[in-house]
Order: C-alpha cells, then sequence, then structure tokens
C-alpha cells in the first residue's frame, strides 16, 4: 500500500488517485512479480482501470526466472457480488479471474459474473470467509504467496484473522486531510490496543521524499 503522511490511501470521495511516483508504482511491480495470485476489493477494481497483471514483458520475465507462471492469477473479493460488470479487468484476459462472494449475493449477480470471470466462487453467508477462501486457493489452485493491494476493508479483515504475514508500505509526502477518506486499515477496527495486530519494521529506504518500508506483521490471538 501507499499512504500520505496523514495515513490515507485516498481523498474523501474514495475514487482511485494516484499520488504514489514511478518508482513506488515499479516496487509494486515488482512484489507482484514474486506472487503466485494478486488479490483485492470490489470498490478498488470499480474506482479505477485496475488489471492486476504482471506490468509488461520485463516482469513477466522476472516471473518465469523465479519459476512462475507469466502472469500472475487475479483475485476480486466482492461479498455481495457488486463488482462493476464493466471493469477493466474483465477486458483484459491474460490470466484466470476469479471473484470471491458471499451467500448474500444474488444468484442472478453471479450468473452475469460467471460469464465474465474464469471462476466464481462463494465464501461464507454474510460476508466473504477468508480463511476458508485462502485455503481453497492454495488447495485448487496452488497459491502459496498472495498479494493484496486493498482496500482498506479487506486490508483490516486480513490483519484482524491473523492472514497477513508483511506489509509493504510506502509513505508519500503528501497531505490529504478528511475524516471520511480512506485508510490502508479501514473496517470496524479493534475494540482495544490490546487486541491490535503488532508489526516489526525488517526493512526501509528513502528514494527522494518517499519512505518504502516492510513490516513483519504478527497479529496477537484473539
Amino acid at each position: 500500500m501507499a499512504m500520505s503522511a496523514d495515513g490515507k490511501i485516498a481523498p474523501p470521495h474514495r475514487r482511485f488517485v494516484e499520488f504514489g511516483s514511478r518508482r513506488d508504482h515499479a516496487n509494486l511491480l515488482a512484489l507482484r512479480a514474486t506472487a503466485d495470485a494478486v488479490m483485492c476489493g470490489a470498490r478498488t477494481v470499480d474506482s479505477a482501470p485496475v488489471t492486476l497483471d504482471a506490468g509488461g514483458a520485463a516482469y513477466e520475465q522476472r516471473r518465469l526466472r523465479a519459476g512462475l507462471a507469466r502472469q500472475n492469477l487475479r483475485i476480486v473479493v466482492s461479498g455481495s457480488g457488486s463488482v462493476n460488470l464493466r471493469a477493466a479487468i474483465f477486458q483484459h484476459q491474460v490470466s484466470p479471474v476469479i471473484v470471491m462472494a458471499s451467500g448474500q449475493a444474488p444468484k442472478s449477480r453471479l450468473a452475469k459474473l460467471e460469464r465474465l470471470a474464469n471462476c466464481v466462487k462463494v465464501f461464507g453467508e454474510k460476508s466473504v470467509s477468508l480463511g476458508q477462501a485462502l485455503g481453497w486457493l492454495r488447495r485448487e489452485w496452488a497459491v502459496k504467496r498472495l498479494l493484496c493491494e486493498g482496500g482498506g476493508e479487506l486490508n483490516f479483515e486480513l490483519i484482524r484473522l491473523g492472514l497477513v504475514d508483511e506489509l509493504h508500505l510506502t509513505l508519500c509526502p503528501r497531505v490529504i486531510g478528511g475524516r471520511d477518506a480512506p485508510t490502508i486499515a479501514d473496517g470496524k477496527g479493534f475494540a482495544s490496543l490490546a487486541k491490535t495486530a503488532n508489526l516489526k519494521m525488517t526493512r526501509q529506504r528513502r528514494i527522494g521524499d518517499e519512505l518504502f518500508t516492510t513490516w513483519c506483521v504478527r497479529p496477537k490471538a484473539r
């Protein structure tokens, strides 16, 4: 994730605005080149022309040298199945697209998504059961390393459930402001500091006015 100095990932209108540098974007693609699959939430797919692909021939070659497929698997999490049917990810057919939904998604909506995605799978009744979903990805699609690119609500659920090993965070030299502006971890939040996820910084480097950091995520037992 890339965030502003005041911890925001987008303005209050929540539409995607790229404020990181080209170096930050290259860092994102380099991370994708290490993953079997890349995942994001429906609102992230809806708010920008997100395709979640490898990012070009240079990154495809990097993946092949690492023993990975030329293109990563692409995953959209949409509990209600409300992801935009015209989203760019469905038009860009370079690798399989999986949509993960919950039992709240209308069958008619799932049927429409099945005509666009390579696989539509329901996990959980009222919300997507992420633990079940990740286990299924490992068994059925051989996903050993998964990169999540937001948004904030999906990030928080993964952290809350103890499903995140590492956080890559770029601090950008901007202040966005706004009490309704999204952060890297939204959702309900932890009820107390005793339940929060602890982080340990394992790497940092400054390039220009951006700070690139890597954190080990060690959530406490709930």
